[in-house]
């Protein structure tokens, strides 16, 4: 069985292989059903290994070239050549210009971006939650692939599987949080029905940190994690459904030999 992807026509470029895994195409079982590419899990680890090498063969490289990082929702990012000597760093994206390198990362409501500038190839990846978003993640993508070559201008940023403006109800602190540093970021909250809530669009909040930063195109593929049990792992509804753990999906990005 083919591990199940979704890809971005605006990330459809020469020389370039991505995909948004969604949970369908694995060996796991339970929670875990059925493509869990989280090593962090409690997921049997022969399963998560069959599943990433499934989706490492979709997107073109190795097994062991499906490189990630130990995600800390920081806004560091490292420079990838392939797989790590030792430890994974810990960070929250990923550039590369060596082909045959997949930068993959994991999420389960987070917004997982890809990026490229197909002109000079370098590539990036990050895990955009709330708090990477807030500290800078994206804009240290952005940055750290200008010091590979690459032109914001010219890069393009594609936002996957994300929980969504219906579905992610924060509290009064949260809110308070963002406002007290620009009070502009007032507009990505809406009131929720439970009173003192809040509704955060974290999708928009990432385009617009993003086009702020001066990207030359981002894409918001507008699919809700937490909506959609078939297809996507999310924290939340776990946490909702009182499961003990949960999957994770991956988003992965390669570039193939010249």
């Amino acid at each position: 069985m083919t591990a199940e992807a979704i890809t971005a026509a605006a990330l459809d470029l020469p020389g370039i292989r991505h995909g948004f895994f969604t949970r369908r195409g694995g060996v796991s079982a339970g929670i875990y059903a059925s493509l869990n590419g989280g090593q962090g899990s409690a997921d049997a680890p022969e399963a998560v290994a069959e599943n990433r090498a499934r989706m490492a063969e979709v997107i073109g490289v190795a097994p062991d070239h499906l490189v990630n990082v130990h995600q800390i929702h920081s806004p560091d990012v490292v420079v990838a050549d392939g797989p790590w000597p030792g430890a994974k760093p810990r960070a929250d994206g990923m550039v590369t210009r060596t082909p045959g390198v997949g930068l993959a990362i994991a999420t389960a409501d987070c917004g997982p971006v890809l990026f490229a500038d197909a002109k000079a190839r370098v590539l990036g990846a990050c895990h955009s939650g709330w708090r990477g978003a807030f500290t800078g993640v994206l804009e240290a993508t952005l940055a750290a692939m200008e010091e590979l070559g690459a032109d914001r201008s010219r890069t393009v940023a594609v936002l996957g599987p994300t929980i969504g403006r219906d579905a992610y109800e924060v509290g009064p602190e949260f809110v308070e949080r963002f406002v007290s540093l620009r009070v502009d970021d007032a507009r990505f909250f809406r009131p929720s029905e439970r009173a003192g809530h809040s509704l955060f669009d974290l999708p928009t909040y990432v385009g617009h940190r993003l086009s702020q930063a001066g990207v030359g195109r981002f894409v918001d593929l507008a699919l809700c994690t937490y909506s959609d049990p078939d297809r996507f792992f999310s924290y939340r509804r776990t946490v909702h459904r009182s499961e003990p753990d949960y999957g994770r999906l991956i988003a992965a990005i390669a570039l193939q030999d010249d």
